[in-house]
């Protein structure tokens, strides 16, 4: 090898060894070009329709176009969660008493603050992970939808979201304007996170018995926001008398809403950083082989190895690795249970992916019902492979290593024939 080639080797090699993880950065460059590229997803294909006056929406008093929007986007209204802490774009409209409301499908999230400028919208592309917009909540002839970037990604895009453009769900100490009181920290929250720590800064309306969380919690005085006794906010199933639940679409932030929200949100994360990493390695892959002269088709171990350390990640959460166990009953108040168990699919024996437990854990076959979305089936080949053929092994009982320790034969048979009759993709 000569002298330039050996220095092209060096830097290409050391380039793929810094990619341990995606830099905020990295996904702006090829192959991604996160800004560059316009996505495809259900919000840009409604807001074509929008543009090009094949559709339109309803605009109302007090909600603009709230209701029509969740309609076009089938977004449930039953899956309303209200957060009352300012971590969001528009802050200076949230506190206790105008918490900012968010609805979300499996795929699209929709935020309304009470008199609020816009609604926040972000979908989950299958090509370029989240991607947020805004709808301007004046009343306009032609309503238009409008991509946003820079601000959104300040959070969005970071580690808190695995460097990746993402969602990300906070508890954090709220004080009586709303203010998260950041010296007591605060806590991003996924299906890992103990109940004792979720949704502070959050209402949550539901029941789940002598356990404990942060919800309904707002910090009027100066003593230490741990040692505040939240009684009061357990067990809470009627938000009335703590702010006008008439302003909102329903006057719930049902629990079971809550909890899968936590487990979706970062779940799209974990997908999303599989694509990216996998299509960056594949790319450096071809530029080394571009450069040192080699074999288009010639395979490098680094990039065995990029798809492995993404990919393994996304394996353990789709199983629910680590998920806090519940130790009581869970029961939100709201249709969103029945709502969101109804879609299946279901194999032969009437089972699905999407059925809750709530007594012990979340889901009666902790498996992700997100296997089914788009933005999983889109992942590149080779990652889809790597995760299906890890699955399989853990179903089958080859694995049975700490992660998967939670799976027992009945869980691993149940999930195998439920995925085997209702993914072709996990069959072949």
């Amino acid at each position: 090898m000569n002298t330039k080639k050996l220095m092209q080797f060096l830097v290409l090699t050391c380039s793929l060894a810094a990619l341990g993880s995606l830099p905020a950065q990295e996904f702006e460059r090829e192959p991604i070009e996160y800004s560059k590229r316009s996505g495809d997803n259900r919000v840009t294909r409604l807001a074509a329709e929008l543009q090009s006056g094949k559709k339109t929406l309803k605009h109302e008093v007090g909600f603009g176009y709230l209701r029509s929007l969740l309609a076009e986007l089938h977004v449930s209204q039953s899956s309303q969660t209200l957060v009352f802490s300012k971590t969001s774009l528009q802050r200076q409209r949230i506190s206790p008493p105008t918490p900012r409301a968010l609805y979300f499908s499996d795929d699209t999230y929709i935020g309304f603050c009470h008199e609020g400028d816009v609604l926040e919208i972000s979908a989950m592309d299958q090509d370029l992970g989240a991607i947020f917009y805004t709808l301007d909540q004046t009343d306009h002839r032609a309503p238009r939808i409008t991509r946003q970037a820079d601000n959104c990604l300040i959070c969005h895009g970071s580690s808190s979201t695995k460097s990746v453009p993402g969602f990300v769900v906070r508890s954090v100490y709220s004080d009586a304007g709303g203010f998260p009181i950041l010296s007591s920290g605060t806590y991003r929250i996924d299906h890992t996170s103990p109940l004792e720590r979720r949704w502070g800064g959050w209402y949550v309306t539901g029941t789940h018995g002598p356990q404990k969380h942060l919800g309904n919690l707002v910090v009027r005085d100066k003593r230490e926001p741990e040692q505040v006794d939240n009684a009061a906010g357990q067990n809470v199933t009627d938000l009335s008398h703590r702010f006008d639940t008439s302003e909102y679409l329903t006057p719930h932030s049902d629990i079971v809403a809550l909890m899968v929200l936590e487990h979706q949100a970062d779940a799209h994360n974990y997908i999303t950083q599989a694509n990216f990493a996998t299509r960056q390695a594949l790319h450096y892959e071809q530029t080394l082989n571009r450069e040192l002269g080699k074999p288009a088709k010639e395979h490098w171990d680094s990039t065995t190895s990029r798809i492995k350390s993404s990919c393994e990640p996304l394996v353990e959460y789709l199983f629910f690795s680590d998920e806090a166990l519940l130790t009581h009953k869970i029961e939100g108040t709201s249709n969103f249970a029945a709502e969101f168990q109804q879609p299946g699919p279901r194999d032969k024996k009437g089972r699905s992916l999407r059925d809750l437990d709530l007594t012990r854990r979340m889901f009666q076959y902790p498996c992700s019902y997100l296997v089914y979305s788009p933005s999983f089936g889109a992942l590149p080949q080779e990652a889809k492979e790597y995760v299906f053929r890890r699955m399989r092994e853990v179903l089958a009982g080859h694995d049975k290593g700490d992660k998967f320790k939670h799976l027992s034969a009945g869980d691993r048979q149940a999930i195998q024939e439920i995925l085997s009759e209702t993914l072709p993709e996990f069959r072949s």
